[in-house]
């Protein structure tokens, strides 16, 4: 119920902004970028939770890896367009992607859940297409690492910051140079909704220990059409203005940026324009619901890192606006893994196969329990079984084929729990038309039974015209 009174909050702002923004025609709102007077103030007092560290910060080696891996698999074809559900529409995406991380893990977004090619993970069996994509895996799970002690590293800082326990000439080094400054920020001002609560090494460790990393790639001189950047006129965007879902609670995003630049792109770099550079890579943001404060377009260049502090992806909206050659990103998260693992589910198929019984002589199958409350909390778990899992892994084909089998053990054992659900179903319609079923728990049974059964039947309505 919250989180649906906060979207329609949020949809009724963003109503209002779309509408003032009609009324202002062309006059699109201010941004800043690198080159104008106050960026840094502005980055200092409203955007200090965004943590950026210039290539030469990381070590040459990570950059070798990561970068190779990248290659590597984009040559074996593994980054896919996702078809998202947007208003009960689909869309394509421009950007590609794959998802790696922890064996069983998953991450959903815009209706749409991928599943982890998973890393090199010791204890797990795990099978390659090839030792080049095993390679690319624990190159990413190597820079996973790497971002982990980053973040922590970054929030440590953001803590003592915020508690004064920093020294004054600390404040003064971030008056530095832009080079200096995107590296060192992360001050934290008073005009921030950040409120400096003493953290432990556990909750570090929670917001920081990332489960995956959802890869991206795009060339945009390959696509016909890009968005054009609707508040401020920023020019082409690759990802539109967003907060990124499914996540622990303000937990830190980190990204890799890889951008393939040429000497045209170095060249551009060297113009004066008034605005970002289009032929570089940006990643915008802004405070969301703000139509007071300017934006950032902040460039990206190869080997480029950031991270998204504490609750910097809640109050503020970032977009990746598009340069001239392609780019990929590895953006690494603490994935809210509650509902989203294999363990979960399974965990899940053995709750409702416990209604389930076989007589030890006929073998003939039988329910436990009539119910309401049983029943229902079953027949909820066969839907979530059928459309957030079997469902959304075969809709995407055999993309993961590619990399790994290490899905189609898992899913076969997910099919076989399921067809023991249908049979369950079966079975609840047999006893309530039983009459020695007492009337009022029947009418009970029968009436939370049919609204899921209704729901099962819309569903598959919907996957089948997907």
């Amino acid at each position: 119920g919250g989180t649906m009174k906060r979207r329609a909050g949020e949809w009724e702002k963003e109503l209002k902004k779309k509408k003032l923004l009609e009324e202002l025609g062309e006059n699109r709102l201010p941004y800043l970028t690198p080159a104008d007077a106050d960026f840094h103030q502005l980055w200092k007092t409203k955007y200090s939770k965004l943590i950026f560290r210039k290539s030469d910060t990381v070590p040459e080696e990570l950059h070798q890896m990561v970068q190779e891996s990248f290659l590597i698999l984009q040559e074996h074809n593994c980054f896919f367009q996702d078809l998202v559900r947007i208003k009960g529409k689909d869309f394509l995406t421009p950007v590609s992607r794959i998802l790696i991380g922890n064996p069983g893990c998953t991450y959903k977004y815009l209706n749409t859940r991928l599943f982890t090619v998973p890393w090199p993970t010791e204890g797990y069996d795990i099978k390659y297409c090839s030792p080049q994509i095993h390679d690319a895996c624990k190159a990413l799970m190597r820079l996973n690492d790497y971002l982990h002690i980053e973040a922590v590293k970054a929030l440590q800082g953001q803590n003592l910051f915020e508690t004064k326990e920093i020294k004054d000439t600390t404040v003064i080094d971030r008056e530095q140079s832009f080079a200096t400054s995107l590296t060192e920020q992360g001050s934290v001002s008073k005009d921030q909704s950040g409120v400096c609560v003493p953290e432990d090494d556990r909750s570090l460790e929670n917001r920081t220990s990332y489960n995956l990393t959802l890869l991206n790639y795009m060339d945009p001189l390959q696509m016909l059409y890009l968005k054009q950047e609707p508040y401020f006129g920023m020019g082409n965007m690759a990802v539109s203005w967003h907060h990124d879902e499914n996540l622990v609670e303000r937990s830190v995003v980190a990204v890799y940026s890889y951008s393939c630049e040429d000497s045209a792109v170095e060249e551009g770099n060297k113009q004066e324009l008034k605005g970002r550079d289009p032929a570089v890579w940006h990643v915008g943001l802004k405070v969301a619901w703000d139509i007071e404060t300017p934006g950032l377009a902040i460039p990206l260049h190869q080997g480029d890192i950031y991270l998204m502090l504490d609750d910097l992806n809640m109050t503020h909206q970032h977009c990746v606006l598009a340069g001239l050659s392609p780019r990929f990103s590895s953006t690494h998260r603490v994935a809210d893994s509650s509902r989203g693992t294999l363990e979960y589910i399974l965990g899940q198929c053995e709750v409702a196969l416990q209604n389930l019984q076989t007589d030890s002589d006929s073998m003939a199958l039988s329910l436990k329990s009539l119910e309401a409350a049983v029943v229902k909390q079953v027949e909820e778990i066969h839907n979530e079984v059928e459309f957030e899992w079997l469902r959304q892994f075969w809709f995407q084909g055999k993309r993961y084929l590619k990399c790994t089998d290490w899905w189609l053990k898992p899913m076969a054992k997910l099919e076989e729990f399921w067809r023991k659900m249908e049979i369950m179903t079966s079975l609840v319609l047999s006893e309530v038309r039983k009459e020695q079923q007492i009337e009022e728990q029947r009418n009970e049974t029968v009436s939370c039974f049919l609204l899921l059964l209704k729901e099962r039947q819309k569903l598959r309505k919907e996957w089948t015209a997907r």
